[in-house]
């Protein structure tokens, strides 16, 4: 996975899946506290985790920096630096004005930090997948399931098969009948929801090719699935990390839209054209 910015906290998260064991040790130790972190000399840090220098040293190489030096101004940028103030945690003492404010900047950060951990190579296989697939479904369970008809209310511009099962059951359904032909595009923030797993379980047994979009984090979907696309996202007290993720899944599925519209080009136009035409219907 390519990272092009230069967030500590932000590459640690975005590499987080491909991390050894080890690696996640340090990695854990580093985004629970990252203030004390900046305190710390190499050998203060290997000894509190109880790991040699050079296993520290490795670590900051695998994460693009030059060494543990380098890694610890980057992280000191985020965590001494005013940071804070795009995503100020909401309170009973704000007026209207500022809780606005407080609420568009949280979902400014989700998509700034969301697009530095966009993986380009992984948006063209899905891509690739998805123009190539004989029919494609795509699943969500409760709020998710509002993205996944978004997402049909998109695609469904392109002339692609597309559709958007309702219910749980009807997905378990929908799902058992795919083939290796299909591609299934999963939309969950946790990554965790049972009925999620097992819907894409099954459609792995049928051998259809299947995408996650998900939260940044060590999750059975994200492992489950061929190609997950990753958001990142906080919490504040008054809001949940799965409200400011939609955002940035709403954008992903924006930008698979468009990539597969580039990539169909006449085919694409024609097929938005007609859905327009019929459209115009509907309009006084």
């Amino acid at each position: 996975m390519k990272i092009v910015n230069h967030l500590c906290l932000t590459k640690i998260r975005s590499l987080y899946p491909s991390f050894s064991e080890k690696d996640r040790k340090i990695a854990d130790f580093i985004l629970k506290d990252p203030k004390h972190i900046i305190h710390l000399t190499i050998t203060q840090f290997a000894e509190e985790l109880e790991v040699a220098d050079s296993t520290v040293f490795r670590f900051c190489k695998r994460i693009g920096f030059t060494g543990y030096q380098a890694m610890k101004i980057s992280l000191a940028s985020e965590v001494v630096t005013p940071l804070k103030n795009i995503h100020d945690a909401v309170t009973e003492d704000d007026d209207t004005k500022s809780l606005a404010e407080k609420v568009f900047r949280s979902n400014m950060k989700t998509l700034e930090d969301t697009m530095q951990i966009l993986d380009a190579e992984e948006i063209n296989k899905v891509t690739q997948v998805m123009i190539n697939a004989r029919k494609i479904e795509f699943y969500g369970s409760g709020g998710s399931y509002i993205l996944a008809m978004d997402a049909y209310h998109k695609f469904i511009r392109t002339g692609l098969n597309v559709s958007a099962p309702t219910d749980s059951h009807i997905q378990l359904m929908s799902a058992s009948q795919l083939s290796p032909e299909d591609c299934a595009v999963f939309i969950s923030h946790s990554g965790s929801t049972k009925d999620v797993l097992k819907i894409c379980q099954i459609a792995k047994d049928t051998g259809a090719k299947t995408i996650a979009i998900t939260n940044l984090a060590k999750s059975p979907l994200s492992k489950q699935v061929d190609i997950p696309l990753y958001t990142i996202s906080d919490e504040t007290d008054y809001r949940s990390e799965a409200l400011s993720s939609r955002i940035a899944q709403l954008s992903y599925i924006d930008v698979l839209y468009v990539s597969i519209m580039r990539t169909l080009n006449s085919s694409g136009q024609e097929s938005l054209e007609k859905m327009r035409n019929a459209i115009s219907t509907k309009r006084i």
